[in-house]
């Protein structure tokens, strides 16, 4: 493993994920770097907080000079850069911040990562990993799955940022050479996901007795991808991957968001038996759907797994369990980051 290795937005979901697997299962040395807004915690990283390889940087990828400083600092011999704010509800009351951190963000490190290359002689182990979404692909039809040849069509001003993010990297790689590789992957889910999204809304409403929203009629479809199978994925790319190449990860989980919720619900009332006297489902309230709300994801990783031999491990029922378990053992977490 390349090390050290800078991981912008470890602090959040996936990020925290990817900084936790490095630390706890290899030899690498980390940087978590992190702006610590809404979603990015240091309750994520308390596993690997204060290990002799890992270090942390409050630092706001949009900020030149500060991300000039950690390349200078430490040296490092690759980037995953995770870095993104990706709330599309957020993004449609608030798109500024989307732009600045996503467009303007990404741009800031390419062009840190690309002087610190050429300064060091261009090496040839050196990798820019960025992180995307299949929401820059926009929707779907009843059938099809998106590949890494699907044109794009954003829909919202979220995945329009993300959209513009990976054309930068692509650019940075064509017009500099700078050795890239882009992810572009389905809905992932598991420990540490912000409660503002709809696995950790359902569970945490759900155990509350709060009614669950569900928007329209929960029929909208997303792909679900375990975020353990995600980080192998990532790190498979990172290490493996052709340079300039998009490799698409998805978990072959296609999924209603009202069967979702349906499951969870099911999950909750084995493990909780009484807990809501007409069943957990009882809960589900369907509320006005939102704006620009795509109606099918689904993503074709035939290349990853053909090129690089990765493939999930973790079916959609394991997760679910395993994730529902989670958040139930971990209430403390929930509090702290909900403050």
């Amino acid at each position: 493993m390349k090390t050290p290795l800078l991981v912008t937005g470890g602090a959040g979901f996936i990020g925290s994920a990817v900084v936790r697997h490095l630390v706890e299962q290899t030899d690498a040395t980390v940087v978590t770097v992190d702006k610590l807004t809404y979603a990015g915690h240091r309750e994520n990283l308390a596993p690997v907080m204060d290990h002799p390889r890992h270090h942390f940087e409050q630092v706001d990828i949009a900020d030149a000079a500060a991300v000039r400083r950690l390349f200078e600092t430490y040296e490092p011999g690759g980037v995953l850069h995770l870095a993104a704010e990706s709330h599309v509800d957020r993004s449609i009351d608030g798109p500024a911040a989307f732009v600045q951190t996503n467009v303007v963000g990404t741009q800031v490190l390419l062009e840190a990562a690309r002087t610190y290359w050429a300064e060091q002689g261009e090496p040839e182990g050196f990798r820019f990993l960025h992180v995307s979404t299949d929401e820059v692909y926009g929707e779907l039809g009843e059938t099809g799955a998106f590949t890494e040849e699907t044109p794009y069509d954003p829909s919202s001003p979220y995945s329009a940022s993300k959209a513009g993010a990976d054309h930068l990297v692509r650019a940075w790689h064509r017009t500099y050479d700078l050795p890239v590789l882009i992810t572009n992957c389905s809905n992932n889910y598991g420990p540490y996901q912000h409660p503002e999204k709809l696995i950790p809304v359902v569970i945490l409403n759900a155990v509350g007795g709060e009614p669950i929203p569900v928007y329209g009629e929960g029929k909208n479809v997303r792909d679900w991808l375990y975020v353990v199978d995600h980080v192998r994925a990532l790190l498979r790319v990172f290490e493996e991957g052709r340079v300039g190449e998009t490799y698409n990860v998805g978990g072959h989980q296609e999924k209603e968001n009202i069967a979702v919720v349906h499951q969870i619900c099911d999950i909750l009332d084995d493990r909780r038996p009484g807990a809501v006297d007409e069943g957990h489902r009882s809960l589900i309230t369907f509320v006005e759907d939102r704006p620009g709300h795509d109606w099918r994801y689904a993503i074709d990783p035939s290349k990853i797994e053909n090129e690089l031999g990765w493939a999930p491990q973790v079916g959609f029922e394991e997760g679910l369990r395993r994730t529902v378990r989670w958040y139930l053992e971990h209430r403390d977490w929930v509090q702290a980051v909900q403050r």
